[in-house]
């Protein structure tokens, strides 16, 4: 008896975000518990660490892209990310008590932009998976394991963590022509 394997080409995740016109400068960035403590471990400062991933990123997909031309600086002065931070993951830091009182003032940095949550009582990871699910115009920050596996089985979405005291990006979209 003869077994025939039906072999279908593997899909770079790359082009998953070749259709998600959503996902661009300035990505949106939802902000999950331990990625704030993890900053906190590794003293990162939030909002000027993203920053700067997220810059370096885009000067490389830039360089890669139009090698000929210089950094623009409308590209440059540009904002690469809104850190987000919904109702649900608040909750949390602040069920966590005095112990993530720096967390928790870290998350309430006004550069921060406060997503509001529809739902009650629910687990902030899995607030964030349904969000995401919904709207893939977001890139999903956090360092816990079991959340970046629920995340990488969403096609389009990035995640960012941190690797050696600093920040990086797992699956960032190439810059289409749009972005500048």
């Amino acid at each position: 008896m003869m077994c025939s394997h039906r072999h279908s080409p593997q899909v770079a995740s790359s082009l998953f975000f070749k259709y998600n016109e959503a996902l661009g400068p300035p990505y949106h960035v939802l902000v999950d518990t331990n990625f704030i403590n993890f900053s906190i471990q590794n003293k990162l400062e939030l909002v000027k660490s993203m920053m700067d991933c997220l810059r370096m990123n885009m000067h490389l997909m830039v360089l890669r892209q139009l090698p000929l031309l210089p950094f623009t600086s409308a590209l440059q002065s540009r904002l690469p990310a809104i850190p987000c931070i919904t109702d649900c993951v608040m909750a949390e830091l602040e069920k966590l008590g005095p112990k993530y009182r720096i967390a928790l003032r870290i998350a309430r940095d006004p550069r921060f932009e406060r997503l509001p949550c529809s739902h009650k009582g629910t687990y902030a990871d899995d607030c964030l998976v349904q969000r995401v699910m919904q709207h893939k115009c977001y890139m999903v920050a956090t360092c816990d394991r079991d959340l970046k596996r629920r995340i990488r089985k969403i096609p389009g979405i990035p995640i960012m963590y941190i690797a050696s005291r600093k920040y990086a990006v797992e699956r960032l979209p190439e810059l289409g022509a749009n972005a500048f």
